[in-house]
């Protein structure tokens, strides 16, 4: 994943893309990690679905009347 993460940030046009990160670690180390890497967000395994819909709807287009 941390991999992934770095190579699809250098790559031209997906460096705006949105990268979360779900995990069974947790720890700070962790998360300075997948920072480091690229990921937006760093969640724990079980994802807590609410926090999950959350960032979700912070990228989602605004619905059109």
């Amino acid at each position: 994943g941390y991999q992934l993460a770095a190579l699809l940030r250098a790559r031209p046009g997906q460096a705006d893309m949105l990268l979360v990160a779900a995990t069974g670690y947790g720890h700070e180390d962790d998360l300075r990690r997948s920072r480091a890497a690229g990921f937006d967000h760093h969640l724990v395994k079980p994802v807590d679905l609410a926090a999950l819909a959350q960032i979700l709807e912070g990228v989602a287009p605004a619905a059109r009347e």
